[in-house]
């Protein structure tokens, strides 16, 4: 499937998502410094996500709407307050997408109701991101299908008949390219809950390219997605986590972000194809195999021992295979201390 230039597939390297997310901390020009700097870390994207406090939730207070959980990042936070500082400014978009053409990285978006889908179509965005915690919006699923674009969707949260049953609502409404990404919607997310191995099941089941949406520490687990067949890799992307920021905590920085992108490269270029045999690059290593040599000065008509002979580097001597059959055997020239052996000298 194509995003962009970008061809998603295993016969490329991932394609790395650097999502902004709320990082921009409402400075648009930290928004394009992001972009600027995500591009030239070598990010094939940048990430927006689209909605408003009123778009996602409502004004009001007391149960859900207070986040309560002491091991959350945004403990004892509003969610209307929350997304309220966490939005990108839809008036920004425009000019955040000119940055992203102008720096040479792809832009889109994950939109978070019809309005979003609406006034990204009109930014002619390439792609949509679902998240986890929209999956289960149907009708927003149904809309963005409709506009025929690629879309990519997170699994967090989810049970398998409820991502099938997504799935199906993307499919039969004209989404033809669709990436699922395996995602736990914990931040930060701890690698023992990452369950990688789902990566190459759920390619399995549902037929479609698959990826990582990763909130963990670093770039381990991603490098290990790859390992798994991960063509799309996402992570949230900040210029500093000293600076803070809502989603700064589990952000890579962007040294961070560069070795992601080479080290998923590399890990991508391992993988290969079944190989057995000497490769061609291997040809000189040949040399410095085992081999039998003469380690002690041998007259002609002594008979070769454990003493005066040997299995050594380098490799240009007869096959070790053949030593336990030549001890005992006399040899036909005089033979000098590094010589190796070969059959006419037997």
């Amino acid at each position: 499937m194509q995003i962009g230039n970008y061809t998603i597939s295993t016969n490329n390297a991932p394609f790395v998502i650097a999502e902004m997310s709320g990082n921009h901390n409402q400075s648009i020009d930290r928004a394009f410094k992001i972009i600027e700097t995500a591009a030239k870390c070598g990010a094939h994207a940048i990430k927006l996500q689209t909605y408003t406090a009123d778009t996602i939730t409502i004004d009001h207070s007391g149960g859900l709407f207070d986040i309560s959980d002491e091991s959350s990042l945004w403990k004892n936070r509003n969610l209307y307050e929350l997304y309220q500082e966490a939005h990108t400014p839809w008036e920004w978009h425009e000019a955040l997408y000119k940055c992203a053409a102008d720096n040479n990285i792809i832009i889109f978006s994950t939109p978070f109701d019809d309005t979003a889908v609406d006034f990204l179509e009109k930014l002619n965005s390439p792609a949509y991101k679902i998240a986890s915690f929209e999956n289960n919006h149907l009708p927003l699923l149904r809309k963005v299908a409709q506009t025929g674009k690629p879309v990519i969707m997170s699994t967090g949260v989810s049970t398998l008949s409820g991502l099938a049953e997504s799935v199906e609502i993307l499919r039969n409404n004209n989404c033809t390219d669709l990436v699922l990404l395996k995602c736990t919607s914990n931040y930060p997310a701890n690698p023992l809950n990452s369950n990688l191995q789902t990566i190459p099941h759920l390619r399995s089941l549902f037929n479609c390219e698959v990826g990582l949406s990763d909130h963990t520490m670093g770039i381990g687990v991603p490098i290990a997605a790859t390992a798994l067949g991960a063509t799309v890799i996402e992570k949230h992307f900040c210029l500093s986590r000293a600076e803070g920021g809502v989603d700064s905590a589990f952000s890579l920085e962007p040294d961070e972000l560069k070795s992601l992108v080479i080290e998923t490269e590399r890990a991508w270029q391992s993988l290969g194809t079944v190989q057995y045999g000497i490769q061609p690059t291997e040809n000189k290593s040949l040399l410095f195999k085992r081999s039998i040599y003469v380690v002690k000065e041998i007259q002609q008509g002594e008979k070769f021992s454990y003493e005066n002979i040997r299995v050594i580097r380098p490799g240009d001597g007869l096959h070790p295979r053949y030593f336990e059959q030549l001890i005992g055997t006399t040899a036909r020239i005089n033979l000098d201390k590094g010589t190796p052996l070969s059959w006419d000298k037997i």
